[in-house]
């Protein structure tokens, strides 16, 4: 029975993987779960995207403002980062109010990690569907994790970010 559960967990975790990037798979060649590059602007108008973290394990967190479940996984990530030094955490929030300062909710809030603003268009690209969804992405570009969960205590977060960080 424990069997069956661990196959059904990783048969739906392969599937969510491949779903989100099915439509990015640009030849046979290229894995499907290689993330599509994106080019935003953060807050104060400085441009941030992916290819700025090339060769980087990043945890890329889709977020929002008013998202309460946001707030409390917030806090987990940014303690992984801290156990794992190489790791990047980087913010894209979407569906914002007009008058949203993302960055400044992340200070406020005591953390530091950089924010890509009005993200709809990347959401659409990741097939993103709420918030928060966050993606384990390894250093060759491959996500090997979505979560769209807000449970902090859930082990997969701590191996999720070993394996990304592994080199």
């Amino acid at each position: 029975m424990k069997f069956q559960s661990i196959c059904l967990a990783a048969s739906l975790f392969l599937l969510t993987i491949s779903n989100a990037f099915a439509e990015q798979k640009a030849s046979s060649n290229t894995p499907s779960n290689i993330v599509p590059d994106w080019q935003l602007t953060m807050q104060n108008g400085e441009p941030i995207n992916l290819k700025m973290f090339e060769g980087k394990p990043v945890i890329l967190h889709f977020w929002a403002t008013w998202c309460p479940y946001c707030k409390r996984l917030q806090p987990k990530l940014v303690e992984l980062v801290e156990k794992h030094p190489e790791v990047v955490l980087v913010g894209i929030s979407f569906n914002e109010d007009e008058d949203a300062k993302p960055q400044d909710v992340l200070a406020e809030r005591g953390y530091t990690f950089k924010t890509a603003v009005n993200g709809e268009e990347v959401v659409r690209k990741f097939g993103v569907s709420g918030t928060p969804t966050t993606f384990f992405i390894k250093r060759n570009g491959e996500a090997i994790f979505k979560y769209t969960s807000s449970d902090v205590k859930d082990p997969r977060l701590l191996k999720a970010t070993q394996v990304i960080a592994e080199k």
